[in-house]
């Protein structure tokens, strides 16, 4: 059998899940995770942190974010399961450090919807300040779980809606924000600052902002989540990630260059914490006016809390489903209802979550930065195991002779991704290392108990033949 077509039953498993998505319907689940105008609600900070060079701390995001899908893509096809980097790093290198992979990404996945709920709560607070945020994250709680309980094939449907939708808004602020820069309103001219500005530039600096910027791309993995209801061969799943990265790097370099360039008072913005939070509706009122504005931000709540928290939703359920298929969960969280074909259970519970954290968090005044760097943690540990296990798997276990794909490429992901982890906040590290250090206990018990996964299927001279 070509292993571009190996099913999940040549791994040990049943296939559960329905297969209905093609590549354009995965693209889509990608870019609405990463969310084509993620950069409206963090904008400000990024600005802040890179001194100006925001569309420059985006470069290098995304060129960070390729090499870490290029082993999405690689492992993806050596096993076409959907537990993402729990599968990936467990069948790579071993089934332990699966785990803990699996256990740190758990700290992105259970917690961006949450954090997604908050930040729209809040910006739809901004608009109708008679409704308070925790009203608005338990609606769209709400919403995405009926959405989602409703089957995969209407979470693509509201998909394709939502993304149009999306970028609509964001032709209209480039159209009316390329206009301003051109008639040269309030003094603004087109310049390269934004990209490169000599006077400030420092790795240091420009790092710094794209640890906060990545939290923009991360979504482009929950594609891989996906793979036991894609249609098509295993190959479909690294083209779409790699393709929704590309897509959703160039529209976030567009747009915060467009709007770096709209900003009246960069000093000010960058020394004052609480004009970064409205820092972009406030461009957009400044090229189009106050209808802008509410546009903007009624579009940033709609896309965090309805489009991206949607598929957050479903990406998560599936992680807590092939966990707890294996075992490693309890199994209750891998039921899947009959007619739907959906993890009801893992669905059921990531609402239960977000509703309990968000009702929390709603009440606190610093919750979105704390949940973003713990979102970012998660995400960024996960992925230095990921381009380990390819490394290992193709380099070590298998005596691959293609070193750029399965040593240089992986290798320089690593790199950035450690750096880009180093310069996370100390909060995100210490409650990081934390919950890392429960997801040891974890393991030692699992083992303790003999709950040990005997991870079946292709031998090592069939998984992702080359």
């Amino acid at each position: 059998m070509s292993e571009d077509r190996v099913g999940v039953e040549s791994f040990g498993y049943r296939q559960e899940l329905k297969r209905s998505l093609g590549l354009w319907d995965l693209v889509i689940y990608g870019l609405i995770f990463m969310v084509p105008i993620a950069p409206f609600g963090i904008f400000g900070s990024v600005y802040a942190i890179s001194k100006g060079m925001v569309a420059l701390a985006y470069v290098i995001g995304m060129v960070g974010m390729v090499f870490t899908a290029m082993s999405y893509s690689e492992m993806s096809r050596a096993f076409p399961l959907s537990g993402s980097v729990y599968t990936y790093v467990g069948r790579g290198i071993a089934q332990p450090l699966g785990f803990l992979a699996g256990w740190g990404i758990l700290l992105d996945y259970v917690l961006v919807p949450t954090l997604l709920y908050v930040v729209s709560g809040a910006a739809m607070q901004s608009v109708i300040p008679g409704v308070p945020i925790w009203a608005w994250v338990l609606a769209f709680i709400v919403f995405n779980t009926i959405i989602n309980y409703l089957g995969i094939e209407m979470t693509a449907r509201t998909n394709r809606i939502m993304l149009v939708a999306e970028l609509i808004v964001l032709a209209i602020f480039l159209v009316f924000g390329i206009l301003a820069i051109a008639s040269g309103r309030g003094g603004v001219h087109f310049s390269f600052d934004p990209l490169y500005d000599p006077g400030r530039f420092s790795l240091h600096l420009v790092f710094g902002a794209v640890s906060v910027a990545v939290l923009s791309f991360l979504g482009f993995d929950g594609i891989s989540t996906l793979a036991e209801e894609n249609r098509e061969d295993a190959r479909q799943i690294g083209r779409s990630i790699l393709l929704a990265l590309f897509l959703a790097g160039a529209l976030f370099i567009v747009q915060t260059w467009v709007a770096a360039l709209l900003v009246q008072n960069p000093q000010h913005l960058i020394n004052t914490p609480s004009a970064q939070d409205s820092a972009f509706y406030d461009v957009a009122g400044f090229a189009g006016g106050r209808w802008l504005a509410v546009l903007t931000a009624v579009a940033t709540a709609v896309a965090w809390g309805f489009a991206d928290a949607l598929v957050a939703q479903a990406a998560t359920s599936r992680l807590l489903y092939s966990m707890a298929r294996d075992g490693q969960l309890p199994r209750i969280l891998s039921r899947v209802h009959p007619r739907r074909r959906v993890p009801e259970n893992a669905m059921f519970l990531v609402a239960g979550v977000s509703v309990v954290v968000g009702l929390w968090a709603s009440a606190q005044s610093n919750a979105i930065t704390l949940l973003s760097t713990l979102v970012n943690f998660g995400a960024l540990f996960a992925f230095l195991l990921l381009h380990a296990s390819v490394i290992y798997y193709f380099g070590v276990r298998r005596h691959s002779g293609r070193w750029g794909r399965h040593l240089l490429s992986p290798a320089i992901g690593l790199v950035i991704i450690g750096y880009v982890l180093s310069q996370a906040f100390p909060s995100a590290k210490t409650v990081g290392l934390i919950w890392l250090a429960i997801g040891v206990v974890v393991v030692i018990v699992l083992r303790m108990t003999g709950r040990r996964v005997e991870l079946s299927g292709l031998s090592d001279g069939q998984e992702g033949k080359e």
